[in-house]
């Protein structure tokens, strides 16, 4: 086997994320420990990597049986809304944590995503992402 060094590879429509650490801050001013945040159904986390998104079938195969079907090259996928860098919130249960050359890391199905947050950049950027739902 390589020795070499090992990168992870993010598959289909999920995000790879870092979650937050450490202790929230309530309105009144009190922390809450690590224990007591498991409890909460909703985490964030910065997204270190996203997957290609959800695969398509072509059109012409549809009508042919599946066990004729064979791979095709140049995939063709639905992307996916989220991006390096975009901050998540996300359905706790829906995570799988994995642990990758010692660092915590979760992986997200994009329809477990409740919210983005995305610094805005420019201009144009606003005017290619007009009607997206973006507020």
């Amino acid at each position: 086997m390589d020795k070499g060094p090992k990168r992870l590879i993010v598959v289909g429509d999920r995000v790879l994320v870092t979650p937050e650490e450490g202790e929230e801050r309530t309105r009144v001013g009190l922390y809450l420990p690590q224990t007591a945040l498991d409890a909460l159904a909703v985490q964030g986390g910065r997204i270190v990597a996203t997957g290609p998104g959800t695969p398509m079938a072509e059109p012409a195969s549809l009508d042919e049986e599946p066990w004729k079907i064979h791979a095709r090259e140049g995939a063709r996928y639905v992307p996916i809304q989220a991006r390096v860098g975009d901050y998540a919130l996300f359905f706790r249960k829906a995570a799988v944590e994995i642990t990758f050359e010692s660092r915590k890391y979760l992986v997200v199905p994009q329809a477990a995503i409740l919210v983005l947050v995305r610094p805005r950049v420019s201009d144009e950027d606003e005017n290619e992402e007009e009607g997206s739902g973006e507020t």
